[in-house]
């Protein structure tokens, strides 16, 4: 297990930039799985009328977390990140309407399934002080030509 001193900057593993990226930093990495950290901002463009994160929007803090753990495995192998896609999630449950501003957010994700092709799926958790706030398996596809790929789901 890599821990989070050890780690490289979340900018490193992955591609989101600006106010599109939702994870702060990595905790803690290994093959199967990765923890990394996200504080919701007052000032976001995704906040409700109280300054929260909705929580629906958990599902993407779970979906750039598997991306991180995807970058991390090509950072470790030495190979070139591609871009992927969210697919699907599977019951997505969350305890909470909203999660506060300033609160640490531990985005846990552990594999579940990955094949050559490209297909995975991760079982998904957020907690806070170890309290569980939401949980769901995503199912992601990381195809070898992405361009191709997401013009032909448009057509």
């Amino acid at each position: 297990m890599i821990t989070k001193n050890q780690l490289p900057h979340i900018e490193e593993v992955l591609q989101h930039r600006g106010n599109m990226r939702l994870i702060d930093h990595l905790i803690e990495f290994n093959n199967e799985s990765i923890v990394a950290e996200y504080s919701p901002r007052s000032d976001a463009w995704y906040t409700d009328d109280q300054g929260n994160m909705p929580a629906w929007i958990g599902i993407e803090l779970m979906a750039q977390s598997v991306a991180a753990h995807v970058g991390m495995l090509k950072r470790v192998a030495e190979m070139p990140q591609k871009n992927g896609a969210l697919v699907g999630t599977r019951r997505y449950s969350s305890a909470v309407s909203s999660f506060a501003a300033g609160l640490a957010l531990q985005i846990q994700v552990t594999v579940v399934y990955q094949d050559a092709s490209g297909l995975g799926a991760y079982d998904c958790s957020i907690t806070c002080d170890s309290c569980p706030l939401a949980t769901a398996t995503l199912k992601v596809f990381e195809p070898d030509d992405f361009q191709t790929f997401s013009q032909e789901s448009l057509s």
